[in-house]
């Protein structure tokens, strides 16, 4: 069933007047940030910023927030693709998310400052979960685990780290932070499979 709805779904994500639509609310979006807090945009102000009709939002959007998030998974899977990593297998995918989110949480502090001082881990966390449940599922639990759980933990390790990294002073690489963080995260996924 599930594999139903996601070939259902295929076509959509690939059709270009959709992911024109989409592109158009998120910049639209982006541009709004600039001139005021994130509170107080309304979708209306989105879709007229985006010349589309707030029904055109609302078919690929239920909220501001979705639209936010949205734009955050594609920022943070642009990143990863920008430096070559991939998750063809589980080996260096900890490691890549890692990294992803370092370079994501360094990137957003330059950026306008409404999205500098956006509470960023309510976009940025959903989103490496999300990545983490497709990873869990491919493979077997353990008995008793709640793979949702183990995302939902093994996200929040990951970007605490980076945001303690990034807070430091002085810090080291991303590529190193990002190995750092792998080896400690990395055994709670061991110890939650079979």
């Amino acid at each position: 069933m599930t594999q139903a709805l996601q070939s259902a779904a295929a076509p959509e994500a690939t059709d270009p007047r959709i992911l024109r639509s989409r592109r158009m609310l998120m910049e639209a979006l982006v541009r709004l940030l600039t001139q005021k807090e994130f509170a107080d945009i309304s979708i209306q102000e989105i879709a007229d910023e985006a010349t589309l009709n707030r029904a055109t939002f609302y078919l690929h959007y239920p909220d501001k927030n979705a639209l936010l998030q949205a734009m955050t998974d594609a920022r943070f899977r642009e990143l990863i693709a920008r430096r070559g990593l991939s998750f063809t297998d589980c080996n260096g995918a900890l490691r890549a998310i890692a990294l992803g989110v370092c370079d994501y949480l360094a990137e957003t502090t330059g950026c306008p400052s409404q999205l500098a001082k956006m509470p960023i881990e309510g976009s940025i966390i959903p989103v490496i979960e999300g990545i983490f449940m497709e990873g869990a599922a491919r493979h077997e639990p353990a008995p008793g685990v709640d793979t949702v759980l183990l995302a939902t933990t093994a996200a929040w390790a990951v970007f605490g780290a980076a945001r303690r990294w990034l807070q430091t002073p002085g810090r080291i690489p991303a590529e190193e932070m990002a190995a750092r963080i792998e080896a400690m995260v990395k055994p709670v996924f061991l110890s939650a499979t079979q």
